[in-house]
């Protein structure tokens, strides 16, 4: 599968089954990460990948009302950093979008492994660090929900999620977020 393949297949399906989590697969989406971009090369993102039974259910309770349907997930993979392992240029912080390029390169790996790597921010960052052993001074940035997608829907879904489910939710148009030269209001 080519990149812009991976980019169009990519989606954020919630209905999902069971795919085998090795240490294999594990290695492979984060030697992906390890060659996404940062800033002077810190490569400021840490994630935990959590598929042992035991700890994946205990992820269960810092979903948030909404996310139930993250309960069929073969991984979860929490996204966290902070802002003393990247760049701080004058008043600009690095360590966010350096660690979303890193879960981007993540998310397009495992698309082509054809896995589902869908982010959530419905979840509590707190309960996260607690049940991951993840200290204080860390941001959580976000939770990946992994697994293969499902063609049966997941019946916890609601109709929105239903509907995303089976039609790509729509994209905003170029013209709302590309500008040529200069900002136009």
């Amino acid at each position: 599968m080519d990149i812009t393949q991976a980019i169009r297949e990519r989606r954020a399906y919630r209905s999902l089954e069971p795919v085998k989590i090795t240490r294999g697969l594990i290695k492979d989406l984060a030697r992906s990460t390890q060659l996404a971009p940062s800033c002077f090369n810190n490569q400021p993102w840490r994630f935990v990948f959590v598929y042992e039974t035991k700890t994946l259910n205990n992820m269960h309770t810092a979903l948030s009302p909404g996310n139930e349907w993250a309960q069929s997930a073969s991984m979860i993979i929490a996204v966290f950093s902070k802002k003393e392992d990247d760049c701080i240029i004058r008043d600009r912080e690095y360590f966010l979008f350096d660690s979303g390029m890193g879960v981007g390169f993540l998310i397009l790996r495992a698309t082509e492994l054809g896995l589902v790597a869908h982010p959530i921010a419905g979840f509590s960052p707190k309960k996260t660090k607690e049940i991951l052993d993840i200290p204080d001074e860390y941001q959580v940035i976000t939770l990946i929900i992994v697994g293969k997608h499902s063609k049966q829907i997941n019946p916890v879904l609601s109709e929105m999620q239903v509907e995303a489910e089976r039609t790509r939710p729509e994209r905003i148009p170029l013209e709302r977020f590309v500008y040529f030269n200069r900002f136009i209001k």
